[in-house]
């Protein structure tokens, strides 16, 4: 297991902090009966909870009724009810099919209604049967496991390649504590938070103000840097629990123990980011682009987010093209301001590092050795304004046929 700065990966997900247990199965939802659609992720304990959801102004009834529980219960919360293959978005009875999901699970566990929190991803605007959930729950609620987390991630997956997770150990006031995550998401993905269905776990004691601060400042230099293919989804959230059973004194400020969990979350949430974007619908690189020399953080954001939505870029990374006329441009379509002539531009990965561009102007280089970059499948795009001390990291992938081919026959 690697280590560094104090931080320790370790495995078991959403399962890897004290007290969280989970599940999967398969209710019916999905009709490849080996693929799970149904999961459940319970504390032994009430937490707090930090939340952020999508932006788009259609809104899955999940995220609307999640909304109403944590505004009820003050950001407490004790499970998290997820399906996949259904979105429950743009239909009259949402909210309440998504109510009732909470209502099945929280009677099972026994909680309060408001304790639950619901999630749905999916095909949007489809009715979304309640019956075969309902008919689940009790075999759901008896094989949740403190190594339940496998089978929750892969209930949350749909165009998903991959399963998505990750967690991490380090010690704060003296203990030991836990973060730890899981994601789905491969498509309909874009900067503009949120990006994903993301459920993150940890044991430490945190009020839910201070850990939402952390989350919401996390986001905008993980998650909301990362892009698809441009589309925002409608159902989307990052959620953070927090049971504190690690036994730390609970952190109510930004001291140096909020530093430490806040460091632990951008590792848990940066990994995911990168899992995210390495599995993209169709594609064949993770892109990651890396602007530095900015004059303030939110210049080196937008320049490295517009590189990485940019069509014509992916489709030349695909192609494996060292067309970096396209990279200039998408640096010149970025919504803030600063020298284009003074920005250089280099292509590496595993194969080499190779400058393209100096000063806003094309140089010399070798078409050999950038096919050779290019072939790699993870490829990083480093822009240097040389104007300033602010960097950031946005990430993607590239746009290939198969693309097409997938969301041209997604409801099948």
């Amino acid at each position: 297991m690697e280590k560094f700065n104090g931080y320790l990966y370790i495995d078991g997900g959403v399962c890897a902090a004290q007290g969280f247990r989970a599940n999967g199965l398969n209710c019916g939802l999905n009709q490849k009966k080996e693929k799970n659609d149904l999961c459940l992720l319970v504390s032994d304990t009430i937490c707090d909870v930090a939340a952020v959801y999508t932006q788009n102004k259609v809104k899955g009834a999940p995220i609307l009724v999640t909304k109403q529980h944590l505004c009820a219960t003050k950001g407490k919360g004790q499970a998290v009810i997820a399906n996949s293959k259904n979105a429950n978005t743009c239909n009259q009875d949402g909210e309440e099919k998504a109510k009732r999901m909470c209502e099945l699970a929280a009677k099972a566990l026994g909680l309060q209604t408001e304790e639950v929190i619901v999630a749905s991803t999916g095909v949007i605007g489809q009715v979304l049967p309640i019956e075969p959930i309902e008919a689940a729950i009790p075999e759901l609620v008896k094989g949740l496991s403190y190594q339940g987390n496998e089978k929750a991630m892969q209930a949350i997956m749909t165009t998903d390649t991959i399963e998505k997770q990750v967690a991490v150990e380090f010690v704060v006031d003296g203990k030991t504590v836990r973060v730890g995550g899981m994601a789905k998401g491969s498509g309909m993905i874009h900067p503009n938070m949120a990006t994903t269905l993301n459920f993150i776990t940890t044991d430490l004691a945190i009020t839910t103000e201070i850990m939402q601060k952390a989350l919401q400042e996390v986001v905008q230099i993980t998650y909301n840097c990362l892009s698809i293919d441009g589309d925002t989804s409608t159902n989307d959230m990052v959620c953070v629990m927090a049971n504190g059973m690690a036994g730390n004194k609970k952190i109510v400020e930004e001291n140096e123990d909020y530093k430490m969990f806040k460091q632990g979350l951008y590792i848990v949430m940066m990994n995911l980011t990168r899992m995210l974007a390495k599995d993209g619908e169709g594609a064949s690189k993770l892109l990651e682009c890396v602007c530095s020399g900015a004059p303030e953080r939110e210049t080196a954001i937008a320049v490295a987010k517009s590189v990485i939505v940019s069509p014509l870029l992916k489709c030349a990374m695909f192609g494996e093209d060292a067309n970096w006329g396209r990279i200039l441009c998408a640096v010149g379509n970025a919504k803030a301001e600063f020298a284009i002539d003074q920005v250089d531009v280099k292509l590496v990965s595993l194969a080499g590092e190779l400058l393209v561009c100096q000063n806003g102007s094309g140089v010399a280089f070798s078409e050999e050795l950038a096919k050779q970059i290019l072939k790699e499948d993870e490829i990083q795009i480093l822009i240097d304004l040389k104007q300033g001390s602010a960097s950031a990291t946005a990430w993607g992938c590239d746009l290939t046929y198969d693309y097409v081919k997938i969301n041209g026959d997604y409801r099948s």
